[in-house]
């Protein structure tokens, strides 16, 4: 697996300073946010000169771009939203190849209007569901001519809140652009170690042929977040896992501060040496 980290972690608005500082911290890869550029992260527009100043940086520096950061609120109450949503990720997944990568990663979305990632008591209807299924056809029909994956995220505060729930998705809109992007601290909040095991093999298992990319992110005994190895997620069962299912793709680490970006990443790699 190569190792990668959330390009947002270092301060900088030009790609060559956060690359190179992502360089230096011992990472290969990272998901770009166009913030690192200077730029809103889900820009109205980009130029030809924005597009080849990521893609020069990464030459440049030898890390290469894993993914680009395209969350827009899926389900968002307001359909205006999410159209606006839309149009600024077809941006991103037009110039996503250019930039060096070929995915996009989204979130699914919340009914909260004012955090994309707070949980809403209607996140679970029918009609949240509905409105997931429209939207994220939509964004498959523009990512499947281009041949750019879709990165998806089970995450307890969004629609798509399990592995079963991403499986679903799957299956019924039976798009090739459709890939999952596993966080372990995102499937849980509090469980026994038995538990969480338990809960990360059943959801590797059940998203192993989807899966395009790992996230390292860990949580706190109380459910908090916390930074990867200083919590309560087995990391060597879980990337043991992912191992045993085939993945070799990014394991990206995000949810740290950048002093600490060094540890973690000598951290992740002795892991991924015994395994």
């Amino acid at each position: 697996m190569r190792l990668g980290i959330f390009a947002k972690t270092f301060a900088g608005s030009d790609p060559g300073t956060v690359l190179g500082a992502s360089k230096a911290a011992g990472f290969a890869c990272v998901q770009y946010n166009m913030a690192c550029s200077g730029l809103a992260a889900m820009p109205d527009a980009l130029s030809a000169q924005d597009v080849a100043a990521v893609s020069a940086a990464s030459r440049a520096s030898g890390v290469a771009i894993a993914a680009v950061s395209g969350t827009y609120n899926m389900i968002h109450p307001d359909p205006a939203v999410r159209a606006k949503g839309l149009a600024r990720l077809e941006v991103l997944l037009r110039h996503a190849a250019a930039m060096g990568t070929g995915m996009v990663t989204l979130c699914t979305g919340t009914r909260d209007a004012e955090d994309q990632w707070r949980h809403h008591p209607e996140n679970g209807s029918a009609e949240a569901w509905r409105d997931l299924l429209a939207e994220m056809g939509k964004a498959c029909a523009l990512a499947e001519p281009l041949g750019i994956k879709l990165g998806i995220e089970p995450e307890l505060a969004n629609v798509v809140d399990t592995a079963a729930r991403a499986r679903a998705l799957i299956d019924t809109l039976q798009s090739p652009a459709l890939g999952i992007v596993l966080d372990p601290a995102n499937l849980f909040e509090v469980a026994t170690l038995a538990e969480q095991r338990d809960l990360l093999s059943r959801s590797v298992d059940l998203l192993a042929d989807r899966i395009a990319m790992a996230h390292a992110k860990d949580r706190d005994a109380l459910g908090g977040f916390a930074t990867a190895g200083k919590g309560v997620v087995d990391f060597p069962h879980f990337l043991g896992a992912l191992k045993a299912a085939g993945f070799n793709g990014d394991l990206v680490t995000h949810g740290l501060a950048a002093n600490e970006a060094a540890g973690v990443a000598r951290y992740l790699s002795g892991v991924l040496a015994g395994l």
